[in-house]
């Protein structure tokens, strides 16, 4: 029987995720929702969510060392970052008058602002709310069987810019370029949300199911 731990620290839409994963899964697979160390650590993937303020979020990841953990799995099994859990890898937000995050990813996270506008002067509404596409820079397992340019579901009011442009799987164009894919050996992130993707959701979430990096 093989292992997907869900990383439960209290801020993540952790059932939606939990019942994805298990829809793309076999019946060899367990998907496990849990704030256990040992658990996450036995696990053979893990997904790291992320729903809120990144102050908060960055509390609980340390208050309950998940920032241990994670730079620990990242090591040598498949992980995968959703929403402000992608954000929390980078090394700082300028969310909450600025935040430091876990730092295993060069980059920071950058507000929208509140007057966006497009080049054409249209103004756009923060947060950054619903479907966007995707535009794929780079090859990765992940993508496979996945359009380039699909549209994927958003909700966000800050966005990452890499330092390491050779990381950047994926981006879209919201006022600024956003970086909303990332990979780094067995670590993928995203800023959409795959479990609210629709198939090409579930199809990116398949991917990470049968990932053998």
């Amino acid at each position: 029987m093989k292992t997907i731990a869900v990383i439960d620290y209290g801020m993540g839409n952790l059932h939606s995720a939990a019942k994805a994963l298990e829809h793309v899964s076999d019946a060899n697979t367990r998907v496990v929702v849990t704030p256990d160390a040992d658990t996450i650590l036995a696990a053979d993937r893990v997904l790291f969510p992320g729903v809120g303020a990144i102050r908060d979020c960055m509390a609980e990841i340390r208050r309950l060392g998940v920032d241990d953990i994670v730079r620990e799995v990242v090591k040598h099994k498949p992980v995968l970052a959703i929403c402000v859990g992608m954000q929390a890898l980078f090394e700082r937000s300028e969310e909450n008058d600025g935040i430091d995050c876990i730092g295993l990813l060069p980059g920071e996270v950058k507000y929208f602002g509140r007057d966006l506008k497009e080049a054409n002067g249209e103004r756009l509404k923060v947060p950054h709310m619903g479907w966007n596409q995707v535009e794929q820079l780079a090859e990765h397992p992940l993508c496979n069987g996945i359009d380039n340019n699909a549209r994927f579901y958003f909700v966000h009011s800050y966005y990452v810019r890499a330092a390491k442009r050779e990381l950047v799987v994926g981006h879209c164009h919201y006022g600024a370029d956003c970086d909303v894919m990332v990979a780094d050996g067995h670590l993928f992130a995203t800023q959409f949300h795959p479990e609210k993707s629709a198939g090409v959701g579930l199809k990116l979430l398949e991917n990470f199911v049968n990932w053998r990096p």
